[in-house]
Parts: structure tokens; sequence; C-alpha cells
């Protein structure tokens, strides 16, 4: 450590991102990455970008990409904050609601950035656990907290909460603000976006880079009430006025208009997803329901780390997290139906 450091920065235990190696014939089945290109209307947009106006700095407020989110999601302009990759919008929210007197809570199995955000802000925290089943259980978490926050669906389990149950959790927590983050939503379930014009202090947060192959332009949102967006207005331009360039928003208007490219891609992984999530039964996997664009397996007689050692070995890489209670799944991201027939022939081996 250096002497340079504060005592803020000697403490921390940063996020551990999925590795991203530069391996010849990979099968990269370990962030969540989407296995098909972005829409044909991106790479039509960044064509005809005039680069000359890079130059320039862009639109602050990123009005073209708020329009472009609140018409995708029949709300107005004002509910809608934009920010460099869901991450981003995530930490300026921790900043604008959770710095609070009472803990924030979240899922003891979750987004692993959650208690590095807390760390990093210095904010209290309690992890009810999800069940037996793996699932979020939303009656065990108090009306009396700093505020709330939990995936949906969750990650890395994949399993997901129906717009029912968050609305009754809504109702009896009005006195914090609960942010349902929303990466893999459009895999499966549906969106609390249709829940934000009911509940003030509810924020729905989303990204283009998994559904929208958007993941290399960093680009996230998040909708709600217009005075949450104001909160995260107030915090983004005491930080960093520009935090999106003006080619990521070129492309992220023009992904968001193309809904019959997005909806074909997606009803392809969700297809793939379903027949590995078949074909790892018939290999004796125990594997979570998923609503994501990945699942959660583990295997009775392997040992999870063992068989993520192996299927490297095959130039096949999953993820494993090495944390109490799933410790013996593997998470494995769905890549395109050649990628998850060579997953399973892999596996067939390392079983056999």
């Amino acid at each position: 450590m250096s002497k340079y450091w504060s005592e803020l920065t000697r403490g921390l235990v940063p996020y551990v991102p999925g590795e991203q190696p530069r391996v010849q014939d990979l099968i990269k089945l370990n962030t969540n990455e989407n296995p098909y290109p972005p829409s044909p209307a991106v790479v039509a947009a960044l064509d005809a970008f005039d680069k000359q106006r890079l130059r320039l700095y862009p639109d602050p407020n990123s009005n073209v990409l708020k329009q472009a989110v609140a018409d995708y999601h029949g709300v107005t302009q004002r509910q809608v904050f934009v920010g460099n990759g869901s991450d981003e919008v995530l930490a300026l929210a921790f900043m604008a609601f959770f710095k609070q007197s009472r803990p924030i809570l979240f899922p003891d199995i979750s987004y692993s950035f959650y208690p590095v955000y807390c760390s990093l802000f210095q904010i209290e925290y309690a992890r009810p656990p999800l069940n037996p089943a793996f699932e979020i259980v939303l009656d065990d978490y108090p009306a009396d907290n700093g505020g709330v926050i939990f995936p949906n669906p969750n990650a890395p389990t994949g399993r997901v909460l129906g717009l029912d149950e968050l609305r009754r959790f809504l109702q009896r927590n009005t006195e914090s603000a609960v942010i349902v983050d929303e990466a893999y939503i459009d895999f499966g379930g549906e969106s609390a976006v249709a829940l934000v014009n009911e509940s003030p202090n509810l924020l729905v947060v989303q990204t283009l880079s998994k559904s929208r192959s958007l993941a290399g332009m960093r680009v996230g949102f998040a909708v709600g009430s217009a005075e949450l967006i104001e909160g995260l207005e107030r915090v983004k331009n005491s930080f960093n006025s520009y935090p999106l360039d003006m080619l990521a928003v070129s492309a992220a208007v023009a992904a968001l208009q193309d809904r019959d490219y997005f909806e074909q891609t997606r009803q392809r992984i969700i297809a793939s997803r379903d027949w590995l999530q078949a074909e790892l039964q018939q290999l004796g996997f125990e594997v979570l329901p998923s609503a994501a664009n990945f699942i959660f397996a583990r295997h009775p007689r392997q040992d999870a780390a063992r068989m993520f050692v192996a299927l490297r070995q095959r130039k096949i890489l999953v993820r494993h997290f090495n944390s109490p209670r799933i410790d013996q799944f593997l998470r494995i991201t769905i890549g395109s139906q050649e990628q998850v027939e060579a997953l399973v022939t892999a596996l067939q081996d390392i079983l056999g």
C-alpha cells in the first residue's frame, strides 16, 4: 500500500469484474455479454456520425437519449436519467439516496458491487438472506431502513420477482428509496417501470450493455419520479457534467429505436437458455430457474471450481464465485446456440 493513499482507499476491497482475456478461439461465457452484434441501425448511426463534432463537448443532459428512453417506456423526459453505464447510475444513486442514518438493505447473494459502493461511500448496510430456493423474500425486508436495492432478475442467481410482489412491497415501504436494478429484465419478467407513477420512491435502473449488445459503449439509465431524477442530476452535476459522449448517445438512440432487431436477438437468447437448461439437467445439474441471459447451475457430484478449470482448459470461460452458499455453482452466460452446444459437449467429456 502506498503511503499516499487515504485511509478510505486503504480499506477498500474493489469489485472484481469478469475476465476479459485475449485468447484465440475462446468461448467467452463469463460476463453476460450478448453473443450477437449491435443492431444494424447502430452501425449505420455510427457510420453517419459527423466526426468533426468531436471537438465539441456533448450535450451535458443527453436530452436526445432521454427522450428516446422516455418514448420507449411511456414516461416523460423529466422521469429519465442517463449515465456512463448502469454502474455509474447506481453509484450516483447510492450517493443521492442511501447516505442515511439507518442501514440500507440488499440480498446476501446479489450484485457484488453493492457492498463496494457502501464501503466507498461509507454507507451502513444489512443483507437479508435469500431463501433455500435462492429467492428474494421481500417480507424479510423491514420498513425501517435507509433504502433498499436488489437486482431483478437477481444476479448471479437469475431468479425473478413478479410485479405483484414488488407492488405489495412498495405499498408498505414508502419512507425510503427503493432501487430495482434491471440489468437483465429484457430476458424475462416484467419491468418495474410500470410502477414508477404510483410509487414516487421507486427508481428503476437499466443498461444497454446486455440486451442491446452495447457493453462497449457504456450506456445506462434510470426511470423514476421527477424528484428522484432531480436528486440524481444534482449529484451528477457535482461530479461529472458530461458522462456520455456523442457516439454513445447516437448508438443508444438507434438501438432503442430498432425494436424488431432487439426482439429477434432477445428471443434467440431465450431459446438457447431454455435448450441449455434442459441439456444440463439431462447431465445431472441442478439449474435454478432463470429469467436472465445466464443460468446458475451446480452438479451434485462435481466440484464447481474443478469444472471451471476443466472448462478453461478447453477454452471455455464461465464464472465461478468462491463465496458462501454459492461456491458450488457456475454462472454460465447464454452465448450463441453454437457456443452453448460446444459447452454441453465439453461438459459431457468432463463428466464422462
